[in-house]
């Protein structure tokens, strides 16, 4: 059984999976396995290849982690759901979906405040552009998801344990 985190980038879903992967056989994040498939960072894959080459490894990515026997918990990436492909794998692993909600405000504080991750949506659109991309991933992981835990104003560790007593 696979337990997926879904959210926007900066929703803290690696930080969560960070503190519940002691409860799980492995924790599992696709945004790292991705990087050490491809040999280099998202951003720079994205210059490179574009968009649409990485979402077909992010798809790969995705079937085999759902394949990953035992009891895991996996990060996804921020874009996972904008593939029809991975919101069928998605929709595979109902009643095992977590989305890690946040408001616009407060994502988009935590992404330009990041020092660590340089996000290329983030980067290349203004914050009006960014809003729309937003608003039409929320409502792709909504209608995906079991469990909606707003992440605004709680610690990751009290998310996880909002998850271990589900």
């Amino acid at each position: 059984m696979a337990i997926l985190l879904l959210g926007f980038m900066g929703a803290g879903k690696t930080t969560v999976a960070s503190y519940l992967q002691e409860h799980y056989e492995q924790f599992l994040d696709m945004d790292m396995i991705i990087e050490e498939k491809i040999g280099m960072s998202i951003t720079e894959f994205f210059s490179k290849e574009g968009e649409a080459a990485f979402r077909v490894i992010e798809s790969e990515t995705l079937e085999e982690l759902l394949q990953t026997p035992g009891e895991v918990i996996i990060s996804t990436g921020g874009g996972v759901v904008i593939s029809e492909k991975n919101r069928e794998l998605l929709r595979s692993n109902r009643k095992h979906n977590v989305l890690l909600a946040a408001s616009f405000e407060v994502l988009y504080d935590r992404i330009a405040n990041d020092k660590i991750f340089q996000r290329p949506l983030f980067l290349n659109n203004s914050k009006e552009d960014f809003h729309g991309i937003y608003e039409r991933r929320m409502m792709l992981y909504e209608g995906l998801s079991d469990l909606i835990i707003n992440t605004d104003n709680r610690s990751p560790e009290e998310v996880a344990r909002i998850i271990r007593c589900v």
